[in-house]
Formats: structure tokens, C-alpha cells, sequence
């Protein structure tokens, strides 16, 4: 069994790797009481005020308490996220980091941000771990990317295309805060949007990778021609007659 798990892990591309086992140790600690979720969560005044910048991080690796979300949370590194790097990324595992960088931006600043507006600060001052919203901004980022892959629930079955919404669905159903889906939603399509649709409409890509990550993966075994990227925008007709 242990050969097993060891051989799968192996598998896992490199970015998922490193992602997957970070959640489970940080997470595994926090419950064998080794560390302190105090220690970990996100708070700007411990942040910026005592330089513990580590909380940046740490906030979104520490998955809770071990329940059904849990599972959801694990399903979603285990299955989405290496699914999107194996495919979406496939040889682009620079790129992947990347993505995952700025969703971790992304929700960072919506989050710190919201809890200066009056209006909805009591809603973010609520919110301390962003691993949550970081799961489900890849799980919506592969439902973009594979849209007709069935998924199988209990008592249903849907589409991939509206996994995160189910999953949206399911927080509602047991009482949480859809909040933290939606956050995870809206750094998904921000980052959908900026990488695949605004080049399409302007030509231009804002999230190119900076070339110093490119180098961090320069030797990484997943580093190798991509047999598929993403759907692609249909060609010019144009192009079309040359290539023919």
C-alpha cells in the first residue's frame, strides 16, 4: 500500500506535489496540536504591523476541521487541481504557479480590501483562511477549461461546468457563508478572463510569467511539449486557406 501511494504521489505533477503536501502537513499539525491555526490565519494589523509575513501563506494551506468540506477541499487538489496541471498546464508548470500566485493575490487584496468599506467589513473580518477560496478558484478554472465531464454526487450527477456552483450549493445547504465560494468564483474568472479572453480581444496577454518562476521549472520533469492547452479561439478563415 505504502509502495502504492509513494509510486502515485510521484505522478502528481510537481506544482499539485508540493501544493498537496504542504495543505496535509500544515493541516495534520494544526490537528496533532503541533502548531496553532492562531499562528496561521490572516490578519493585516499581525501582518504588516509585526512583519509576520508568513501568514500570507499560511492562511491558505490550513484546510479546518476534518469533515465533509474537508473531503471536498482534498477532492478539489486531488482530482481539479492535478487535472488542470496535467492538462490545461501540461508542460507549462510555471505558468500553473503562476495562476495560483495570483489567486493568492487576488483574494488577498479582496479580503484585506473589503475590510476597510463599512459597508461590508463585518462580512470580511469573518473570513481568516483563504484555502477555501483558493480550491475552488482552480475547481472553477477546470469546470473552464473541461466543461462536459460528468461528475457523480449522492443523489445526482452534473456536468463539470457547474461543479462550483454545486459546491456553492452545497455550503448553503449545511449553513456556511457562500462567501468564501464566491470569493473563489470571482479570482477564478478574473484569471479566466485576463489569460484567455482579454488576449483574444486585444491580443494582449497581462499575466505573462515572469521569466525568474520560468527558471524555477527550467529542469522539472512535466517541463515537456503540450499535447493539450485549452480550447483555443476559432482561426481566421484566412489562416485557415494557408495552413490548408
Amino acid at each position: 500500500m505504502a509502495y502504492v501511494l509513494r509510486h502515485w504521489y510521484r505522478q502528481v505533477p510537481i506544482v499539485t506535489r508540493c501544493y498537496l503536501a504542504a495543505t496535509l502537513l500544515t493541516t495534520t499539525a494544526c490537528h496533532l496540536e503541533i502548531v496553532t491555526p492562531l499562528t496561521l490565519y490572516l490578519h493585516p494589523k499581525l501582518v504588516f504591523g509585526e512583519l509576520q509575513l508568513w501568514r500570507l501563506v499560511t492562511n491558505c494551506l490550513y484546510l479546518g476541521n476534518p469533515d465533509f468540506r474537508l473531503f471536498l477541499r482534498l477532492y478539489g487538489i486531488v482530482e481539479c487541481c492535478k487535472m488542470l496541471e496535467e492538462k490545461s498546464f501540461r508542460g507549462r508548470s510555471a505558468d500553473f504557479f503562476y495562476m495560483m500566485l495570483f489567486g493568492v493575490m487576488v483574494l488577498t487584496g479582496i479580503v484585506l480590501g473589503g475590510r476597510i468599506v463599512p459597508s461590508v467589513s463585518a462580512s470580511f473580518a469573518g473570513i481568516y483562511y483563504l484555502s477555501d477560496s483558493l480550491v475552488i478558484m482552480m475547481v472553477y478554472l477546470w469546470s473552464k477549461y473541461n466543461p462536459s465531464i460528468p461528475i457523480g454526487f449522492i443523489l445526482f450527477t452534473c456536468t463539470s461546468a457547474y461543479l462550483p456552483w454545486v459546491l456553492l450549493g452545497i455550503s448553503i445547504f449545511v449553513g456556511a457563508s457562500p462567501l468564501v465560494e464566491l470569493l473563489g468564483i470571482v479570482a477564478g474568472h478574473a484569471y479566466y478572463f485576463l489569460e484567455d479572453i482579454y488576449p483574444r480581444m486585444t491580443g494582449r496577454r497581462p499575466l505573462k510569467t515572469p521569466a525568474f518562476i520560468k527558471a524555477w521549472f527550467a529542469d522539472d520533469e512535466f517541463m515537456r511539449p503540450a499535447t493539450h492547452v485549452r480550447l483555443a479561439p476559432p482561426a481566421p478563415q484566412d489562416e485557415l486557406i494557408r495552413d490548408e
